[in-house]
């Protein structure tokens, strides 16, 4: 049997790490040199754990507040697409701690449109399963305002498409900053009802 997945014919970079050990101080993560990746998400990150509860994103299927698998491990997002909004907004920089990411990479285009179950895998292994595109809300907005006040209600617009991924943790290991990431994708085909 062939494997299902291929390797993209690039290999990006982490760019920058981060983490926030408490939600309940914001939603703004801190730098760090490396991340230790598990199967319960990234350790001491206030988005770890096997399960979740449901949320706003998840209404049509569940009542808020139900327990889930957590597929929101870890939130991911470019530096070229970070500058792209930034130039929308016309502000000078957006930083990826104001967005609550988790790891900034370089040198992966377009990598909000990753499909999903894309891994992205590390030097140690560890590797990254993707499961969805993060879309742009009003928290990141909030944070962002307090930088720059003018363009709170852009960023919305500005970061459609652009705001990155989620994804959740298949093989464990530790990220460095620095670390190369080899990228790998599922067959591409569009689902038809008909």
């Amino acid at each position: 049997m062939a494997p299902l997945l291929s390797k993209l014919p690039l290999n990006g970079r982490v760019h920058t790490l981060l983490r926030n050990p408490d939600r309940k101080s914001g939603l703004e993560k801190k730098p760090v040199g490396e991340l230790n990746l598990r199967f319960t998400g990234i350790e001491a990150d206030a988005h770890g754990g096997l399960t979740r509860k449901s949320d706003s994103r998840m209404l049509k299927q569940y009542r808020r507040g139900t327990e889930v698998r957590n597929s929101r491990h870890i939130s991911l997002v470019s530096i070229e697409e970070l500058d792209e909004i930034a130039g929308a907004m016309n502000i000078s920089t957006l930083d990826p701690s104001w967005l609550g990411a988790n790891m900034v990479t370089a040198g992966i285009p377009n990598l909000t449109m990753l499909p999903p179950s894309s891994r992205l895998q590390f030097p140690s292994g560890a590797t990254i399963v993707i499961d969805l595109e993060n879309l742009p809300c009003r928290y990141p907005a909030d944070i962002i305002a307090t930088h720059f006040p003018a363009p709170k209600r852009s960023f919305i617009s500005a970061a459609s498409g652009k705001r990155g991924l989620v994804g959740w943790i298949e093989a464990e290991g530790v990220v460095k900053t620095g670390d190369e990431v080899i990228v790998w994708v599922p067959p591409q085909r569009i689902y038809n009802i008909a």
